[in-house]
C-alpha cells in the first residue's frame, strides 16, 4: 500500500474573517467607535486547523467551498501561501464566500455575525474513499453548523475513514440552542478524537461539567475526547486514562481561532505517535501561542517554537 499523500485532509467550513483589534467597549446605537486596525485573516475551522498544521510543517489539503468572489480568492491564495494544498477546495457559482464580522472588547469574550455563505454547499459527500486514504488524518471541521453537512454523510465518511485504517477528529460549531444530540450521537461511534469547546458541549448534552460532558460523548461512541474549557484549561478523557490541565499563563490579544490552535497542536502530536498528556500539551500551547495576535492564525507557532516554548513553560497536567 502506498504511503499516503497527507498527514491530514481538512474538510468542513471555510471562512473570510474580518476582525478587530480589541475596542474599548462596545458601540451604542448610532455611534462609531475606533479601532486600531481591521484585519481581513482565514477563518473557519477547518480552514485555521489546515493552516495551523501547514505551518507546523505538516503534510496539509483542504476539502470545502469558496465563493466566486474576491473574499473565495483572498481565502484560496492565503492558504496556498501557507502550504497547503487546495486542489480540493471547490469554488461555488451561487454562493458568496462565508464570512464572519469578530468583534473583540477589551475585558470580554469575541463576539461574531456570521454569513453560512458557500459553506452550505459542503455536504461530506465529496469525501470519497479515495479522497480519504490519500490522509493518515481526517479532520472534520464545522459539524452542525450547516443542515447540508447531514448526520448520515458524516457517518459514511468517517465509517469509511475506519475501515481505510485513517483517524478521524470530529470538530463542531454550534450556532444556537437546539436538539443537537441526535446529530452528534450519529457520528462519535466512528469518531477518534472528538474535540468541542465546553459552551458547546453544553448545549449538545445539558450538561455543564465538562468532565461529565466527556463521559456523555466517551459513552456514545468516541474514543477520545478533549474538551477546552477557555481560561480553565481542558479536559481529556481516553481509553489510556483521564486528565484535566490548567493553562499557559500569556497576554490575549484575540481569543479568536485559539480552539483551532489547539486541535491543530492536538492532530501534531497524534501524527508524531506522542502520548496523550503531550497531545493535550501542545495543543494548549498551540492555542497559547494563537491567541497572542489578531486573526485566527497570524500568531500560531511553527513547530520549532512549539517545542521551544513547552521546553520553558510549564503546563499543569493531573490525573483525574
Amino acid at each position: 500500500m502506498s504511503e499516503p499523500s497527507w498527514d491530514c485532509l481538512c474538510a468542513g467550513i471555510v471562512v473570510a474573517d474580518h476582525v478587530c483589534a480589541p475596542i474599548a467597549r462596545m458601540p451604542h446605537s448610532g455611534e462609531l467607535v475606533l479601532t486600531k486596525r481591521m484585519e481581513l485573516t482565514v477563518g473557519g475551522c477547518a480552514a485555521n486547523v489546515s493552516v495551523d498544521l501547514a505551518k507546523l510543517g505538516r503534510r496539509v489539503a483542504m476539502s470545502g467551498f469558496v465563493g466566486e468572489d474576491a473574499f473565495g480568492s483572498f481565502v484560496r491564495q492565503t492558504m496556498q501561501s501557507a502550504g497547503v494544498n487546495c486542489d480540493q477546495l471547490l469554488t461555488s457559482t451561487t454562493r458568496e464566500t462565508s464570512g464572519t464580522l469578530v468583534v473583540n472588547c477589551e475585558g470580554e469574550d469575541r463576539r461574531f455575525i456570521h454569513s453560512i455563505g458557500s459553506n452550505a454547499e459542503f455536504t461530506g459527500r465529496d469525501l470519497t474513499p479515495e479522497r480519504i486514504a490519500s490522509a493518515r488524518v481526517l479532520y472534520l471541521g464545522g459539524y452542525l453548523l450547516c443542515e447540508e453537512l447531514a448526520a448520515d454523510h458524516v457517518a459514511a465518511a468517517f465509517r469509511t475513514a475506519r475501515e481505510l485504517g485513517v483517524t478521524t477528529i470530529l470538530d463542531v460549531v454550534v450556532p444556537a440552542a437546539g436538539d443537537y444530540w441526535s446529530r452528534v450521537a450519529a457520528v462519535l461511534p466512528f469518531t477518534d478524537v472528538f474535540l468541542p469547546n465546553t459552551d458547546e458541549a453544553k448545549l449538545i448534552t445539558g450538561l455543564t461539567d465538562p468532565t461529565e460532558q466527556a463521559q456523555k460523548f466517551r459513552d456514545a461512541g468516541a474514543k477520545t475526547v478533549a474538551i477546552t474549557c477557555g481560561d480553565t484549561g481542558a479536559v481529556l478523557q481516553s481509553a489510556a486514562g483521564n486528565w484535566r490541565s490548567g493553562r499557559f499563563d500569556v497576554a490575549v490579544v484575540d481569543g479568536t481561532g485559539s480552539g483551532d490552535a489547539f486541535a491543530a497542536g492536538f492532530i501534531h502530536g497524534l501524527l508524531a505517535d506522542a502520548d496523550p498528556e503531550t497531545c493535550l500539551q501542545w495543543g494548549s500551547a498551540l492555542g497559547a501561542s494563537c491567541v497572542q495576535a489578531v486573526g485566527a492564525t497570524t500568531g500560531v507557532f511553527s513547530d520549532g517554537e512549539l517545542r521551544q516554548f513547552c521546553a520553558a513553560n510549564q503546563l499543569a497536567i493531573e490525573p483525574v
